[in-house]
């Protein structure tokens, strides 16, 4: 099957399971536990946070494990009381655009601009007003077009405001450079399985002498900040992704932006496509196309009999047949963002696989 889903998830890397057996089989004790299994299993989550810590470039205190992406997404919102004001942008991901619905109207939508990119001057607006956001949430990099937000410049003016800022950094950490001291943010969400990582994994890098408001209560785990004994391998094998994630970076980076100019080239060639946010720096690893007239979920389908798996946009929201909220919020016509199809390559995936979808692609569309 030729694979070009990895933004819904990554095949776990083989290295990554070999460091996570041990703690399914022989290491199975409690880390919360003061007999010596489990301290073995407490310096296991140990070790892990500190290679969660230094690929965003923290210190291992400022690592909060959770069961994922959504939760560290809602863990970071959750510090936001409904009676203030919270922000969050047009685009991001169902995790954050659901949980904001329970400020009802105290939510501030932040509109973007045609390729994607987050109006700024709707965010400059927020610092000149009396009741201001308590905190803006824009996501690092878009799990559809793979838009990249200049999110340093964001924080900086809400800084400046006194506004506390969350990003999404889902999609862009192990993809691209990621440093959370750079981006002067308050508060990022991580998640394991995109970096080729367990499923069931994430976490919430916090702010130094920040605290929150736990979603989960009736343990001391992580500072007391999220409750529940630990998924012990999944965040072994989250620090291990992390680590191979910083050590691979550039040689991913620049493999995976090899094969999404190749498969632009390819697109191209085909008549009434429309390749989104091509203007502006995205992923090197996402790409997302809409041919006139077709439907996204019935080519998906089409490609799938081929035994080539791509993506309709998010995971998360996929199914129902509507419209990618992502391409709504930017302007596109809706029969076109109805039709939009998401690929999202990763490290394993070669040119010969990207010339073959162009192939079959192409015999797909002359059949319409």
């Amino acid at each position: 099957m030729i694979y070009f889903d990895h933004n819904a998830t990554a095949p776990i890397d083989k290295r990554v399971l070999e460091a996570m057996l041990p703690y399914l089989t022989t290491f199975y004790g409690n880390p919360s536990s003061l007999y010596k299994m489990g301290r073995v299993v407490r310096s296991a989550i140990d070790t892990a946070r500190d290679q969660v810590a230094a690929l965003v470039d923290v210190q291992p205190a400022q690592i909060v494990f959770t069961s994922g992406g959504t939760e560290a997404n809602n863990l970071a919102l959750n510090r936001v009381e409904r009676s203030a004001l919270l922000a969050t942008s047009a685009i991001e991901h169902p995790s954050v655009n659901e949980y904001s619905k329970q400020w009802k109207k105290r939510h501030l939508l932040i509109p973007v601009d045609k390729q994607g990119l987050v109006d700024i001057s709707t965010i400059a607006d927020f610092i000149q007003q009396a009741n201001k956001p308590r905190l803006v949430s824009v996501m690092l990099a878009n799990n559809e077009t793979g838009v990249i937000q200049n999110i340093a410049e964001i924080a900086a003016l809400l800084k400046a405001g006194e506004i506390l800022m969350h990003t999404d950094a889902v999609q862009a950490a192990g993809k691209i450079p990621v440093s959370f001291p750079l981006l002067s943010v308050d508060l990022m969400s991580l998640s394991s399985h995109k970096i080729y990582g367990p499923k069931g994994c994430g976490a919430l890098v916090v702010g130094k002498n920040l605290t929150l408001r736990p979603l989960l209560m009736g343990g001391e785990q992580e500072n007391g900040w999220r409750a529940g004994t630990e998924n012990v391998a999944a965040i072994v094998g989250f620090g291990k992704a992390a680590e191979l994630a910083l050590m691979e970076i550039d040689a991913r980076f620049a493999h995976c932006l090899s094969l999404r100019l190749l498969l632009e080239e390819g697109l191209k060639s085909i008549p009434n496509v429309t390749i989104f946010s091509e203007q502006v720096a995205r992923l090197p690893n996402t790409l997302q196309f809409s041919v006139q007239g077709i439907d996204g979920e019935m080519l998906l389908m089409q490609l799938d009999q081929k035994n080539i798996a791509v993506s309709s946009g998010s995971a998360c929201a996929s199914g129902g047949g509507k419209a990618s909220t992502v391409l709504t919020a930017m302007g596109v016509e809706y029969q076109i963002a109805k039709g939009a199809v998401r690929i999202s390559l990763g490290k394993n995936n070669t040119s010969a696989e990207v010339t073959q979808f162009i192939t079959v692609l192409k015999s797909l569309l002359c059949k319409e």
